[in-house]
Formats: C-alpha cells, sequence, structure tokens
C-alpha cells in the first residue's frame, strides 16, 4: 500500500474515532422537546453537539421555518445563533420575522443573519460557526437540489458540532434526502391549528412532524403543538366545540314526505 493511501486511511481512522468518542461523550446531552412521544422516541430528547435534518416541500416551507425556530429556542440555552441563509431565501420563502422569533422562545437581539453568495460558502460560514463553542445553535437554511451538499459535507459538519458542542440545523426547502451523517432527518407538513382566543387571529402552531431518521432510537410521526408561552412542544391541546342538541320530538323524514304527498 502506497503512503498517500496509508495517510488517507489513518485519516478516516481518526475522523471515526472522534467521532465515536464524541458520540459517547456526549450521548447524554439531550434537552426534551416536550412532546412525550417524541422524547420517548429520541430517547430523551433532542441531541445536542449534532447535526439534525428538517426537509419540507416548497410550498411547506413556513411551517418547517417556525419548527426549526422552536428546535432552536431548545437548544440555545441562551447562547446566540447564528442563520445561514442564500442571499436568495427571501425572494423564495419570505424574510424571517423578528417578531415571530420572539413568539417561538428566541430572543431576536440573540439572532445574527448571514446571508451567503452561494452553496459552498454557506457551508464554509456554518462550519466555522459550528466550531465556535460561544454559540448555542447554527441554522443553515439551504433550497432546491445541492451537489455540494455530500457525505463529505455532512461529515465536516458533524465533526465541528460534536468538537464544540454546538448543535447544527439543517433546513432543506424543496429538496430530496441524501445519505449524511445526520442525528435526525424528519419530514415537515403544516397541520391544523386549533381555534385561538377571541382576541387573537391566530391559533397556536401546530406541525405534522415525520421523524424519518433517528440513529439511536425508533421514527415516527406525530402532530406537535407549540406552546408560545412555555416555549415547547406538546400533544396537541383538544377543544371542545358546542353541539346542537337534537329536538326531543323530531318527526321521521319518511313520515314527513307522506305528510308532504
Amino acid at each position: 500500500m502506497s503512503g498517500a493511501r496509508m495517510s488517507a486511511l489513518a485519516t478516516l481512522r481518526g475522523q471515526i474515532e472522534r467521532i465515536e468518542a464524541a458520540e459517547v461523550v456526549h450521548q447524554r446531552d439531550r434537552v426534551a422537546l416536550g412532546h412525550d412521544e417524541a422524547d420517548s422516541a429520541l430517547k430523551g430528547g433532542l441531541a445536542r453537539a449534532a447535526i439534525h435534518e428538517v426537509f419540507c416541500e416548497g410550498r411547506q416551507g413556513a411551517a418547517a421555518t417556525g419548527f426549526v425556530m422552536g428546535l432552536a429556542g431548545r437548544v440555545t440555552a441562551r447562547k446566540p445563533l447564528l442563520w445561514v441563509r442564500q442571499d436568495f431565501s427571501a425572494l423564495e420563502t419570505g424574510a424571517l420575522s423578528m417578531s415571530g422569533l420572539a413568539e417561538l422562545g428566541l430572543d431576536p437581539r440573540r439572532v445574527v443573519m448571514v446571508r451567503a453568495a452561494d452553496v459552498e460558502s454557506a457551508l464554509r460560514t456554518s462550519a466555522d460557526a459550528l466550531a465556535c463553542d460561544a454559540l448555542g445553535a447554527v441554522v443553515l437554511e439551504l433550497w432546491g437540489e445541492t451537489r455540494q451538499f455530500d457525505l463529505v459535507a455532512s461529515r465536516k459538519l458533524t465533526l465541528a458540532a460534536q468538537g464544540s458542542g454546538v448543535t447544527g440545523l439543517m433546513l432543506r426547502m424543496a429538496a430530496q434526502p441524501l445519505p449524511s451523517t445526520a442525528e435526525t432527518r424528519w419530514m415537515l407538513r403544516a397541520a391544523h391549528s386549533p381555534p385561538g382566543a377571541a382576541w387573537s387571529a391566530w391559533g397556536a402552531p401546530v406541525f405534522d412532524a415525520e421523524l424519518l431518521r433517528n440513529r439511536h432510537g425508533p421514527c415516527g410521526r406525530w402532530i406537535m403543538e407549540w406552546n408560545c408561552d412555555e416555549c415547547q412542544f406538546s400533544e396537541p391541546s383538544t377543544y371542545s366545540q358546542p353541539v346542537a342538541a337534537a329536538p326531543a320530538h323530531r318527526p321521521d323524514s319518511a313520515v314527513l314526505q307522506r305528510r308532504a304527498g
């Protein structure tokens, strides 16, 4: 075996050892989402110091963005959040709402937005940010299919996250899942919101969240409601609706037809 091949093999072995060692260190560092069934499948909650992927169809971008905001709010632990977007993302999905961030539990003053000119710049920025332990989480938002985000790029992000303890959230809109080193992979859709209070035009955010990949547990699909007061997910609330009482002496329809004849 040539010296170059032996060197490459040693490098790969070292990377695998670092990944396995980091998994042992961080395997208990999880944050509960608040939804009992989802937390049970995740062995206690979402793992920090790992990469998590959230996919959606293009028309479901708002729902997926809200879900990622909720996840980020749970894992940042009052540390700053770096959100990396492609420079044309606002044209496809709109600008991020600072009031929306606040309602979902994220302090807008702790959110740093970065607009990248292309995918390569977005990946480099995210990798550098994930290596900075002063951050709580890094969100990398990519639109559409992209060949630049392959297994090698995913591995680099995972190594950076595991080395620093920072959580990475990949928001992939209008894209199909590909092999990666992600800890979890989700598919997001919007769900019907419950009726809101009389003074509010909006109900609580509700997500149809399907866990497609879970490296350390089962997968599943749940309806997850975001509790804006407690800043966590929960099972959807039940709202009793008034039902009109049936008349005590309601004549049969056949009787009515004979009378009409």
